[in-house]
């Protein structure tokens, strides 16, 4: 089940608004993508203060199956990570919508944000 409250990408990341920091919104990975990628034993995160692209690679989860790139959904500045991964990664797959967010990034314009998709967008796209 997808929260109604976050915004989703194809690449199987979700948004939450607001992040803790002021105007960032947090960002994760989808039950669908952690069950998909199984057990992950290791995260590599952006580090804070990073300016990310929109697409582009920004970090990668290790898995017992495969290592496999977390995207940027957004353009704009890393304002937090998730340190609490660092020792225990598979926070990813016991908590993805809670204790296991990767990251914060301030958004270099809100307007992306109308170009993601919304939980039924997101389901109607796992499920093709």
């Amino acid at each position: 089940m997808n929260p109604d409250d976050l915004l989703y990408t194809p690449e199987h990341e979700w948004l939450r608004r607001p992040g803790e920091a002021e105007g960032s919104v947090r960002v994760g990975i989808t039950d669908y993508a952690q069950e998909a990628l199984g057990d992950i034993v290791y995260v590599q995160l952006p580090e804070v203060g990073e300016s990310i692209e929109a697409g582009g690679t920004c970090g990668e989860l290790e898995s017992t199956k495969s290592v496999s790139d977390v995207y940027a959904p957004v353009t704009g500045q890393v304002v937090a990570r998730n340190e609490t991964l660092d020792a225990t990664p598979e926070l990813v797959n016991s908590d993805p919508y809670g204790g296991g967010w990767l990251f914060e990034v301030v958004p270099s314009d809100a307007g992306q944000l109308d170009a993601l998709l919304d939980a039924a967008a997101y389901a109607s796209h796992t499920d093709a």
